[in-house]
């Protein structure tokens, strides 16, 4: 065993420090761990031989021991403590220190994807960054699906953002990537997150961790079609009692949509009788603005308080066109044909605030922490829409002009506490509690516009009134042994709701409730094949809930065109997931994962045709399995070029019935995702990735085959304090979005999507002020996360 404590030039523990083990005789790291909040750290089950520690701690130089050697008279090595020296000091000319952080980490419950490894991000959004993150891919309509698994929830530095997928799209498109830490993903995530999706993504923004004034700078424009700009300022102050930490943000982003849609229409015999063609062409301009402060103020050596909060603004603009023409089968003129246009004004302003507390009863990582979390999102959508339609000999059918107002009131209110305590022989347990109330108020006024006048339309209106209750309890054991490592969790949930649409003089009011409870267990074990942990085996299981959003479940009916409706569904129930993951990995170079996964009582926005017109409504319909073999490689090509690839390959299956039609689909995809680094002399780096999924039925969807390539590069400058970068996104164009909807009622359709994907962008990033000393506080995690993705 050699263990030791390291400690910075204050004498204070360099708590988050990363050390490394390593062989003496060629530097190759054997284990990497993280030093605790005491700045003790430890290695065993080591072979005998020379071994040297790297210790790495931001703000502070790299510490490199002298050979520590292991044989049977010296099998326990205690080393003295080590003090870290500054990265700068002020009696000497400015040192400075660069290091460049790997593509891919990995921990015993998650795997970490460093953002700044990634080139070709610097110019995009966060929803960019990760559609380019291994292992995830984005569906047209927004939807994130992590290894081939739909309901992902996606948590914000630990914390809910309770919206829509739509709406999480939008707001990921509104943070610039430039202000991404890393991105941490869970397949299976442990007892401490929410029950709540099928797997967690949690990104990170970056903190300062050094004391003194400290700020960056970010610019970054992309031109395709259209153009945008992402541009933000992050400023941090910290001394020993006191840390301030803001962030500003405000962008441009205009870009398009056109979609393409074929139906194609039967008989009871099979036979072909009519067929529609529709062509909708939307253009959007979006201002965004985002700020964002936070304190954590030390009230002792033990006990830290903090608070953050944040506003985003934004503010949309979308004008829509559409044509569309019907035939008759053996008719060579067209049935009918019709046109419209709309122009879409909406706002949406979200608060939120967060006072969080934190207490350490001791070193030895008994921890007491807190939060207390309020986000309100207040939005309002007014759109005016006019369709004509007219007939095969060129005369008017009908046309008609409406206008609606669609705003909503979002109110979220959660409690949590959380402690931890470490045990004898390695033992830790924590455990914790939370209460989540959140209360959804969204009317829905329609407006017939006739001769300019407006009469409302209570057919159309609605007002549906949400609420909802989820507490939760957990508890989580974890040993270390010499070579096994074990964790075991289990949480329980209570949920309760309560859905209301009021009514008015043309539709009934109605009213629903549902309550239940849910355990939910994890496990994970690890286990090192070899005494340095080179060859590692683990094994994790959870059971995981995912419920519907807020507007699937308000049963009221959403006119989109005069061919297309959707409605919600308040009697949806949620779906579980039962996952089980067998992982080997060797080192940081290869990890081999085999995943399998059932999803009981799953629901999917289905669609029905009813005299030629798509109805789309969410329904429960059937249970999905998935095994998946999912293989990560990162390796040294060159001394100068580096290559992650990353290959999934699944078979999914689905089983049900929707609209009274049998579902039994199957279905083999692959995916693969590259990324090529390369370091150049003279600050230069540059990048090309890649990334193809292959064709792959989603219920009643099928999803064609689609790719991208993308490439970037970066120039350090101003003695490595900033950054330029140039990057091509879809460089060939060929992020064309195709698909086709089956299970229909004697019907078939076609779609293609195009967006404006191909751009070329550059980027400025600037690091400034004095740094010194490492921080000590740590944010607290899991603030407000049990039902993002849920809100319309």
């Amino acid at each position: 065993m050699i263990s030791g404590v390291a400690r910075n030039i204050q004498n204070d523990a360099a708590e988050g420090a990363t050390v490394e083990l390593c062989t003496a005789k060629d530097t190759a790291v054997l284990q990497t761990i993280t030093a605790k909040a005491s700045g003790k750290f430890s290695f065993s089950g080591i072979e005998s031989g020379p071994y040297i520690i790297m210790i790495s701690s931001v703000g502070n130089k790299k510490y490199i021991s002298g050979p520590l050697v292991i044989d049977d008279l010296h099998q326990v090595i205690a080393m003295p403590a080590i003090i870290l020296s500054p990265a700068r000091q002020t009696q000497l000319k400015e040192v400075v220190v660069t290091s460049k952080k790997p593509l891919i980490e990995y921990d015993i419950d998650k795997t970490i994807v460093n953002v700044e490894a990634m080139i070709i991000s610097g110019t995009g959004n966060a929803l960019e960054v990760l559609e380019k993150t291994p292992g995830i891919v984005i569906d047209n309509d927004g939807t994130i699906n992590l290894n081939g698994r739909a309901g992902v929830i996606v948590l914000i530095d630990g914390r809910q953002t309770y919206m829509s997928q739509q709406d999480l799209a939008a707001y990921l498109r509104s943070i610039p990537a430039g202000t991404l830490d890393k991105i941490e993903l869970m397949t299976n995530p442990p007892a401490k997150y929410d029950a709540a999706g099928s797997a967690v993504i949690n990104i990170r923004f970056k903190k300062n961790r050094v004391q003194g004034y400290t700020g960056s700078l970010s610019l970054s424009y992309t031109q395709g079609k259209r153009n945008r700009n992402y541009n933000s300022l992050n400023l941090n102050y910290l001394n020993k009692k006191v840390n301030l930490f803001g962030t500003i943000s405000a962008n441009k982003d205009r870009s398009f949509s056109e979609d393409r849609t074929e139906r194609i229409y039967y008989n009871n015999n099979n036979e072909e009788i009519s067929s529609a063609n529709l062509k909708n062409y939307n253009s959007y301009k979006l201002h965004d603005f985002t700020g964002r402060v936070g304190m954590d103020l030390t009230l002792s050596s033990k006990t830290t308080f903090g608070f953050i909060g944040s506003v985003y603004n934004r503010i949309n603009e979308n004008k829509g066109t559409y044509i569309n023409t019907t035939f008759i089968h053996g008719n060579s003129q067209p049935g009918s044909s019709g046109y419209g246009n709309s122009i879409t004004n909406s706002t949406w302003k979200q608060q939120t605030f967060n006072i969080n507390f934190q207490h350490k009863f001791n070193t030895s990582g008994r921890e007491l922490s807190a939060d207390i979390n309020y986000i309100n999102y207040n939005n309002g959508s007014g759109q005016l829409l006019g369709n004509v339609l007219i007939k095969g000999n060129g005369g008017i059918d009908s046309s008609f002009i409406f206008h609606y107002d669609l705003p909503s009131d979002i109110h979220v209110y959660n409690g949590r506490l959380d402690y931890s305590h470490p045990l004898k022989n390695k033992f830790s347990l924590s455990a914790g509690m939370k209460s989540n109330f959140v209360k959804n108020d969204r009317p829905s006024y329609y407006t017939d516009i006739i001769n300019n006048a407006s009469q409302p339309d209570l057919s159309k209106s609605n007002h549906f009134i949400y609420n909802e209750n989820i507490n939760g309890l957990y508890v989580n054991l974890r040993k270390d042994w010499k070579r096994i490592g074990g964790q075991l969790g289990l949480r329980v949930e209570n949920t309760n709701t309560k859905g209301h649409q009021l009514g008015n003089a043309m539709v009934p009011s109605s009213t629903y409730t549902n309550h239940y409870t849910g355990l939910f267990p994890s496990l994970f074990i690890n286990y090192k094949m070899d005494s340095v942990g080179k060859n590692t085996i683990s094994i994790a299981f959870t059971r995981r809930i995912n419920r519907p959003n807020y507007q699937q479940l308000n049963p009221f009916m959403v006119f989109i065109d005069q061919y297309s409706y959707s409605t919600g569904n308040p009697y949806l129930q949620p779906a579980y997931n039962y996952y089980i993951e067998l992982n080997y990995r060797y080192k940081q170079f290869l990890s081999v994962g085999l995943q399998y996964d059932r999803v009981n009582n799953v629901f999917f926005n289905a669609t029905q045709s009813i005299n030629s017109k798509f109805i789309s409504k969410p329904e429960n319909a059937s249970t999905r399995y998935l095994v998946a073999l999912m293989t990560n490689l990162n390796f040294p090509v060159t001394k100068w070029w580096r290559l992650n690839m990353n290959i999934g390959a699944g078979r999914f299956r689905t089983m049900g019935s929707i609209y009274n039609q049998s579902l039994d689909k199957t279905q083999y995809a692959y995916r693969i995702n590259a990324l090529n680094q390369f370091n150049f002399p003279g600050g230069w780096s540059g990048e090309i990735s890649g990334r193809y999924s292959s064709r792959i039925i989603n219920l009643q969807r099928i999803d064609e085959a689609r790719w991208q390539v993308n490439a970037g590069i970066l120039k350090r400058i101003m003695k490595n304090k900033a950054t330029i970068r140039l990057t091509a996104d879809d460089i060939f164009w060929s992020m064309k979005i195709k698909d086709r909807t089956t299970g229909l009622n004697l019907t078939n359709a076609y779609h293609v999507n195009l967006q404006d994907s191909r751009r070329i962008g550059m980027a400025f990033n600037f690091n400034f002020g004095k740094e010194t000393f490492t921080r000590k506080r740590r944010y607290n995690d899991n603030g407000a996360d049990d039902v993002k993705d849920r809100v319309n």
